[in-house]
């Protein structure tokens, strides 16, 4: 059913389910994971001039973390990515690209953290893409417990 998931993080805490999901269910159905991480040009175009290059490199960092993390808790095999721009239409490109079957995308990110039901990127990931889109939420206290 699933040759290729795309996993898309941010390397905040709220995707981390999204990834365990990801990865269940690569497990599952024997499919390849591509771990992708956007570094958003639009935070970097509307810093100041003078932190730009501060920012992106920082920024790239992050997303550099965020796969490693991916990485370490996929195993070996973990294909993974760092795109520069805008980040719903490079996940949906990079899903054209590796000829993706879903996308698994936390619900909430860095941005979103005060959004009721999506995160302005998993929505217009949801919107936009050409493959199906899995969105997972975290679990609040009481759900994680449970299911721990």
């Amino acid at each position: 059913m699933f040759d290729t998931i795309v996993v898309a993080t941010d390397g905040s805490r709220s995707v981390r389910r999204a990834i365990d999901v990801a990865l269940d269910l690569a497990a599952r159905f024997g499919a390849d994971v591509h771990a992708l991480s956007v570094v958003d040009a639009g935070e970097v175009d509307a810093s100041p001039e003078q932190l730009r290059e501060e920012l992106r490199v920082a920024l790239e960092t992050h997303a550099d973390a965020a796969l490693a993390d991916v990485e370490d808790r996929a195993g070996p095999g973990i294909e993974t990515a760092v795109r520069t721009g805008r980040p719903a239409p490079e996940i949906c490109e990079y899903a054209r690209d590796t000829d993706a079957d879903l996308i698994v995308t936390g619900t909430r990110g860095r941005h979103g953290e005060n959004r009721l039901l999506l995160g302005s990127v998993a929505e217009r990931v949801v919107r936009t893409s050409p493959v199906p889109v899995l969105t997972v939420r975290q679990l609040e206290g009481d759900e994680a417990a449970a299911t721990a």
